[in-house]
């Protein structure tokens, strides 16, 4: 794509997520969390980094909404931490966690920015988690019961409501190959942990629905471009078989409203998914406004020969475990570069891909690009300067992408750029930086990056070029 203008009606936003920047761990009434939990277990992270301060947005946060402001975007997506508005996870509600996100939620307002507010970004309650988390029917429901406070909390003030981000990570990262909290490495209670994920997306659907009813309900799923490694039956089995895991797992429930026949065939050695019960799909299946479109990368699979060292490059995280629920004889194979710092393959043609097959499968369902963006070693200059040249190129080419694809008819309604700061990169702590505008976490000053300043002229003009 050469020049493209986005129309007026195109939200141009930010994304943040409430354990990676909000710090404060410990303040006015906040429990601890799986990722307090799993942070503070030597050997989990980076350098064993916590989430304890992070970039201090609980106590700067006003100043991070001047920077939205300033950046001339139209929507903030942010997460609410369950445990600092309800500590243990049910029972009563915490007041100073609520007046909280009260403030900000007024804050955007004040400043012309449309609150975007993600129920769940990993943060569980620790004592769910002690509980069985999302392993636990229970925990779906008492994330009903969550979703009804905040709501009734925060309202049609709220402009979308967002259910979950990426459930694909809480529920195989953390419960089959436990490179993500709370560590486990169960590969029947990771299967659980999906059903229970998009089921207590579709209780929390029904509440928005009934209590905010001029908000918009979206959620959003991290999906997966996969591609064979050569055109051979077994290769293109190996694409079904991680669709199905990656992709259809929570497409099938949520937009179908049933699980895939294959999934469960696929999986039937591990569980008979008997924590399905009657009624579940039809009310996972709650309409949305919009559907949340996270990508990064993309992958390729072959069949594994069963002989030769088994590939594991997915992206996410070594292991011995796989998160790979019954798919031990497929491998992922390492991508050509260029790479981000997270050793992700830069493919701005396969978002090009994703969103179209998205058209085709779901045509009446509006879209929303709510995460992409990159980690590189910023490099401050001697006049304070970061010249971030390889993250502009990656937003510029991927941004270009989204235009190729409503170019073609996807009803692609907006981008969410990950991340408005540099935060705690969960297993990778404070070594990658994500945002457009820098911290410095020893004096927590934020300075704009040059793709700060880029971005802020493409969201004024909506141009391309």
């Amino acid at each position: 794509m050469t020049e493209y203008e986005f129309p007026k009606s195109f939200v141009w936003g930010s994304a943040t997520a409430a354990y990676q920047i909000e710090g404060a761990a410990t303040e006015d009434g906040r429990g601890p969390s799986i990722w307090d939990t799993y942070s503070h277990t030597p050997g989990r992270t980076l350098n064993g980094d916590t989430g304890d301060v992070a970039a201090d947005h609980y106590h700067r946060w006003q100043e991070d909404l001047d920077h939205i402001k300033d950046l001339g975007l139209d929507a903030y997506r942010f997460s609410i931490s369950w445990p600092r508005v309800q500590p243990g996870g049910s029972g009563q509600f915490n007041q100073a966690g609520i007046d909280f996100y009260q403030r900000l939620v007024d804050g955007l307002l004040e400043r012309g920015v449309k609150p975007v507010a993600t129920m769940y970004h990993w943060d569980l309650p620790q004592e769910l988690e002690d509980a069985d988390g999302w392993a636990s029917r229970e925990t779906a429901l008492r994330f009903r019961d969550y979703a009804a406070g905040i709501v009734e909390a925060l309202g049609d003030r709220v402009h979308t409501w967002t259910t979950f981000n990426e459930p694909w990570c809480s529920a195989y990262l953390g419960y089959a190959s436990g490179v993500h909290a709370p560590g486990r490495t169960s590969p029947a209670a990771a299967l659980a942990a999906v059903h229970h994920l998009n089921l207590a997306h579709g209780l929390a659907g029904r509440v928005v629905r009934e209590l905010a009813p001029a908000s918009e309900l979206s959620v959003t799923l991290n999906l997966h471009v996969i591609r064979p490694a050569s055109d051979s039956a077994a290769d293109h089995d190996a694409v079904r078989r991680i669709d199905a895991l990656a992709n259809r797992a929570f497409l099938g429930p949520m937009l179908d409203g049933a699980y895939p026949a294959d999934l469960l065939a696929d999986t039937a050695s591990v569980t008979d998914w008997s924590f399905v019960h009657d009624g579940d799909e039809k009310l996972i299946a709650v309409p949305l406004d919009v559907l949340g479109v996270n990508y990064y990368s993309s992958t390729l699979v072959r069949a594994w020969d069963g002989v030769s060292e088994r590939s594991s490059a997915d992206g996410h995280g070594a292991s011995t475990a796989s998160p790979w629920v019954a798919a031990h004889d497929v491998e992922f194979l390492p991508q050509p570069g260029p790479h981000t710092a997270m050793g992700w393959n830069i493919d701005p043609p396969a978002l090009t891909e994703l969103l179209l097959s998205l058209r085709d499968r779901y045509p009446n369902q509006p879209l929303m690009i709510t995460e992409n963006g990159a980690a590189f070693d910023d490099v401050v200059s001697p006049d304070g300067t970061i010249q971030d040249d390889r993250r502009i190129d990656y937003l510029h080419r991927h941004i270009g992408a989204v235009a190729d694809a409503r170019e073609q008819g996807a009803d692609v309604r907006g981008y969410f750029l990950w991340s408005l700061l540099d935060n705690f990169e969960w297993g990778y702590g404070y070594d990658r930086r994500f945002g457009i505008i820098r911290v410095d976490y020893d004096t927590q000053v934020r300075t704009w990056k040059q793709s700060a300043h880029w971005y802020q002229r493409l969201a004024a003009s909506g141009r391309l070029g």
